[in-house]
């Protein structure tokens, strides 16, 4: 397309004015009301082979479509003298004097001020805008003419976060996330279209967006995030204040502020009216299967609720067997494939907790077994490591080991059956072969030393493939895997690696977070 200014353009803008271009992208392009609707379905077609063929283009001097394809807008033109026409699907300018589509600033305003009188009458609120430089950004740009290229052992997106006080739960999560690929490749393609124009200083999306540039701007001196601890201090309040707080709750509160300021502008999922299509939601968010089971007669009631992570259980369990006659006792995990082992098989309800069965129409003594119906794009696993009781703080400092790959086809519904919760022999299968769609790459590990009352959160994350980095408020030092699976673990990310698969993405996909 041709950006500069058209002089045929300019002669019919000083003879005709822009009348004619309004009246035929509000009737045939735009289309502002039912009737011009109607018009165009029953006028959009070629006048010389009366059919209504792609790329029909309207000549801006007299009445007439003509298609481009045929050649029949040309023939028209050449032998009319007629030198400009409109496009009839994108409503772009064709000067054929010039052999080329033309553009012109106040013809551009015209069809963006129609196209959203369109989208009122049809009640659309959420229309794709073309991305436009700020003028922030345009100085930015101009700042900035060198572009940077990434190699493989490039350190940009590597920055350290300065302590505000007792805020390294915060600066290891923010690590975690600005190393989630998807969210990466979200904030970095400026997706984000903020809702709260009128208050966007508010807005915790456009200030994650901000931290994304941040970090990949190419600076390396330390980052300092005031206005991302002051606005999860805004919408989260129990964390607001100086006290240390914990990882994986921040995590969490994080991801619902997010998923709140994303919801107006992504809606809700048309295939489901119950479940948002945010970027949060489409990253984060699985589906917990719980099947609870008559020990009658074995009807099975099934619900299946969402998750954001899954909290996983240490120590010994209260009690010693969960059913009856004693079997499948489960000593203190020390993996977290066995946490997940704990995690998803059957708890016998006991008779003080006895559910009203659909079938036997009496209270039944049964069973409940948790598994996951639908795994999320980047999966978080968090251990429970600290114990809360009236009086008493309690962590456990119990080592879980936990691998660079992990396959969870064993704790899936489809998985389950009626004995101990899960295969053995799709444990064996997955053990043997690692190549299922459940598979999970580990890029995110947070550790926490210290004690339940007092201590500091440290985090490991992986840059491109096989690079990772300890990251320590303001300090980042390179660090090899067996560091990062020797470490104690309170949460980490995984990334599924089917998706790498899928779209042959750099091996950050498919990822796990561990906490």
């Amino acid at each position: 397309m041709n950006t500069k200014c058209c002089p045929h353009l300019s002669v019919f803008k000083a003879t005709k004015g822009l009348e004619p271009f309004r009246i035929i992208h509000t009737y045939f392009i735009s289309c502002t009301s039912r009737e011009a609707r109607k018009r165009k379905a029953k006028s959009c077609v070629c006048h010389t082979c009366r059919q209504a063929r792609p790329r029909l283009h309207s000549c801006l001097s007299c009445v007439y479509f003509g298609c481009y394809g045929l050649k029949h807008i040309q023939e028209h033109a050449k032998s009319k003298m007629h030198n400009l026409a409109i496009d009839l699907t994108y409503g772009t300018i064709l000067c054929f004097a010039c052999g080329d589509y033309v553009y012109d600033t106040e013809i551009e305003h015209i069809a963006e001020a129609q196209q959203k009188i369109a989208e009122q009458w049809m009640g659309v609120t959420n229309s794709f805008s073309a991305w436009e430089p700020t003028d922030k950004e345009v100085e930015l740009l101009q700042q900035n003419p060198k572009r940077r290229r990434l190699t493989a052992n490039s350190t940009i997106g590597l920055r350290g976060l300065i302590n505000l006080g007792n805020t390294c739960f915060m600066n290891c999560i923010v690590q975690a996330l600005t190393h989630t690929p998807f969210l990466r490749d979200y904030f970095l393609s400026d997706q984000h279209n903020c809702q709260m124009r009128k208050d966007s200083e508010q807005c915790l999306v456009c200030e994650m967006s901000r931290l994304f540039q941040e970090f990949y701007s190419g600076m390396r001196t330390p980052h300092t995030p005031y206005r991302l601890l002051h606005l999860v201090w805004t919408h989260a309040r129990h964390l607001a204040g100086y006290e240390q707080q914990d990882a994986h709750e921040f995590l969490i509160a994080t991801l619902d502020v997010l998923h709140q300021h994303c919801k107006g502008s992504n809606g809700l999922s048309n295939s489901n009216p119950h479940h948002c299509n945010c970027i949060i939601d489409q990253i984060f968010t699985g589906g917990l299967q719980s099947d609870v089971t008559c020990q009658q007669c074995n009807n099975v009631s099934t619900t299946i609720d969402p998750f954001w992570d899954i909290s996983l259980d240490l120590g010994p369990t209260e009690a010693e067997t969960d059913f009856p006659n004693g079997i499948d006792k489960f000593e203190e995990p020390t993996s977290l494939t066995n946490c997940l082992k704990r995690f998803t098989r059957p708890e016998y309800l006991g008779s003080s907790a006895k559910i009203k069965c659909s079938i036997c129409q009496s209270y039944q003594e049964s069973t409940k077994q948790l598994t996951m119906k639908k795994l999320p794009l980047v999966a978080c696993f968090h251990l429970k490591r600290f114990e809360h009781s009236t009086g008493y703080h309690k962590k456990i400092s119990t080592y879980v080991s936990f691998p660079e790959e992990l396959d969870m086809t064993p704790f899936m519904s489809s998985s389950r059956n009626h004995n101990n919760g899960y295969s053995e022999q799709v444990i064996r299968e997955a053990a043997s072969c690692l190549s299922s769609d459940y598979k999970y790459s580990l890029y995110a590990v947070v550790n926490h030393r210290g004690t339940a009352d007092s201590g500091h959160y440290t985090s490991f994350v992986r840059q491109h493939k096989d690079y990772w980095f300890r990251c320590e408020d303001h300090l980042v030092i390179r660090a090899k895997l067996e560091e990062v699976l020797r470490s104690e673990g309170s949460v980490a990310t995984g990334i599924k690696l089917a998706v790498h698969k899928v779209k042959q993405m750099c091996s950050n996909n498919n990822n796990m977070i561990f906490l």
